[in-house]
């Protein structure tokens, strides 16, 4: 399974960005995908999560980002987008997309994206 991301780029504070990530391979099913941020020096952070459908595909979001980031997914096309609205300098770090996902023989794997630049700066 490989996810590749896209979408990053630099945008001005108050901006907008949607991120992309595209799940390829063999999958049988998708247990959660979603967004995590990091900046030099810092941990690894969540951003924003969906779960499959098994789970009502349920959303939570880091209290950072709440009212201004929307994580959805396309199941047709096993991609999830974050939209970021109202942009800040905060916001300005490497975003990875993430995927819990079943194989058709039952295992379960964690998958990562190569990561893309997103700067907020005016």
């Amino acid at each position: 399974v490989q996810l590749v991301e896209s979408g990053g780029g630099l945008v001005q504070p108050g901006g907008s960005l949607r991120l992309s990530c595209l799940a390829s391979g063999t999958i049988f099913s998708i247990n959660h995908m979603a967004w995590y941020r990091q900046t030099p020096g810092k941990q690894r952070e969540l951003v924003a999560m969906i779960l499959g459908e098994r789970y009502d595909s349920r959303t939570n979001y880091a209290d950072s980002v709440k009212g201004r980031f929307t994580i959805f997914r396309d199941r047709t096309k096993n991609t999830v987008y974050l939209q970021m609205n109202s942009l800040e300098p905060e916001d300005t770090a490497v975003y990875y997309c993430n995927a819990d996902v079943e194989s058709y023989r039952g295992y379960e794997s964690e998958y990562w994206g190569q990561g893309t630049q997103v700067t907020v700066s005016s």
